[in-house]
Order: C-alpha cells, then sequence, then structure tokens
C-alpha cells in the first residue's frame, strides 16, 4: 500500500512537467514566427529617392511715386526669382528684374506674371493719375463783341512749346492748357483749330506728322480739362510756316509750337 501511494504522485508531476514544457515550445515557435514576419516588411533600402519639386516663382513690383499729376512720370520696378518668363501688362515682356519710366494718362493698375517651371506667380500695383478738374467759370463780364475778338482769344487761350522732336506736352504747356480751358469753358460757343508746327530741321513728311502729333497732344489737354472734342480741329503744317527764319536755339523753339486760333 505505501508503495502504490508514493508512485501515484511521482506519474502526475511528470505529465505536468511535460504539458508545461510543451507549452513553452509552443509559445516561443509562435514569438519566432511573428519577429519573422515583422521583419519582412522592412522597406527596400536601395528604392530611389525621388527628384525634388522645382522652385515656386516669386515676384514684386513697386512704383514711386504712386500717385501723379497728369503728365509727371513713374519708375516701376520689379524683382522676381526662379522665373523664366516675366511680362508686365502694358509693357509686354521684361527682363527678370529692372526699371522702365512711364507716364500713365490715367489711373492704371500694372500688373506683372512670372513663370517658371514651378509655376506662376503675379503681382500688382495701382498708379493713380490726377488730372485737373475743369475750371467753373466765373460771371463773364466780357462784353458780347469782345467774345470772338482775336486779341481777347490770344490772351487767354496761348501757344504752348515742346521740345526738339518731341511731342510730349512739358509741364508749362500742361498748365498753360488747363488756364486755355479755363477760358473755353466760359465761351461755349468759341470753337478752336490747333496748328502744329516745327523747326526747318528734318524731312518735310517727317514733320508733318511731328506737327499732327503736337497739334494732337494739344487738343488731348484741352478734352482732358473739361472741353468737348467736337469744339477742336487739329491741322499739321510740320515746317512749312516758321515764326522765326534764324538757325538758333531760340529761333527753333519759337518753331517748335501748337498754335491755337478761333475756327471761323
Amino acid at each position: 500500500m505505501t508503495h502504490s501511494h508514493s508512485s501515484q504522485p511521482k506519474s502526475f508531476l511528470t505529465r505536468s512537467l511535460r504539458s508545461a514544457l510543451f507549452l513553452a515550445l509552443a509559445l516561443a515557435t509562435v514569438s519566432g514566427c511573428h519577429k519573422k514576419a515583422a521583419n519582412s516588411v522592412n522597406p527596400d533600402i536601395n528604392a530611389p529617392t525621388p527628384a525634388p519639386l522645382p522652385p515656386v516663382p516669386t515676384a514684386s513690383l513697386t512704383a514711386d511715386p504712386l500717385a501723379i499729376d497728369l503728365g509727371q512720370s513713374v519708375v516701376l520696378n520689379w524683382r522676381t526669382t526662379d522665373a523664366t518668363n516675366v511680362s508686365i501688362e502694358g509693357l509686354g515682356p521684361v527682363n527678370p528684374n529692372g526699371t522702365q519710366t512711364v507716364s500713365p494718362t490715367a489711373s492704371t493698375n500694372f500688373h506683372i506674371i512670372a513663370k517658371g517651371d514651378g509655376g506662376t506667380t503675379e503681382a500688382s500695383i495701382r498708379v493713380t493719375v490726377r488730372v485737373p478738374i475743369a475750371p467753373v467759370a466765373p460771371p463773364d463780364t466780357t462784353p458780347t463783341a469782345d467774345m470772338g475778338s482775336e486779341s481777347v482769344f490770344h490772351d487767354n487761350v496761348q501757344d504752348v512749346y515742346f521740345d526738339y522732336d518731341s511731342y510730349e506736352l512739358r509741364a508749362d504747356a500742361q498748365a498753360s492748357a488747363v488756364k486755355s480751358a479755363s477760358f473755353l469753358v466760359a465761351h461755349p460757343d468759341i470753337r478752336v483749330v490747333v496748328g502744329g508746327y516745327c523747326d526747318d530741321r528734318g524731312s518735310a513728311e517727317y514733320n508733318l506728322a511731328l506737327g499732327e502729333n503736337r497739334a494732337n497732344a494739344a487738343k488731348t489737354a484741352l478734352v482732358n480739362a473739361g472741353i468737348a472734342p467736337a469744339r477742336i480741329r487739329v491741322v499739321s503744317y510740320g515746317k512749312e510756316k516758321q515764326f522765326c527764319t534764324e538757325e538758333n536755339d531760340a529761333c527753333w523753339q519759337q518753331n517748335r509750337r501748337a498754335q491755337f486760333s478761333l475756327d471761323r
């Protein structure tokens, strides 16, 4: 009886040890499989690196000054980076960086477009142009007979003068045009003929065209100051009618003009 009772615990102990050993081996096998599976998803270290994207262009545009009187000029200044094609609306294609002097005749939004491999960038700047306001005519006390007289007309509507080979109105000409417009506003029945003149240098054909441009520039100044275009007629005399015939700068200046006359 004693021997039988002592062999039963040993057999039970042996079976328990075997079960524990089997369970440990199973867990170790499962753990090893998981590690191998995890290692199998490592990225390929030899895969090529993607090429970097090209940079997006930058663009800036400034104007100095931002507000001018009609006839004055503005300096545009622009800077870009990473751009292969740059343009400014109204000016066309330009260098990637630069400056340019412009003389807008009305308030203008200047717009720059910079294009490159990385895309397109735009920028804008607004320049305000102050146009003279037509003056309010004071009560007219001039006798009716003098309203259309040559002497009264020329006292109040004076000729304007130009630089050599130019039809751009100078500052003094702009001021004179505003003063002339004040008289014409007060006398709405007066019609004007503007004659364009040149000095005797250059061909007749060239000076006819230059004289016409000068007359039109003077007409535009009056229109901007409030005079109806229908009241103004333009004619070019080129170099055919000279106010002075001496060959010197003072004489040539007298011949470079737009003359205002009564249009009968």
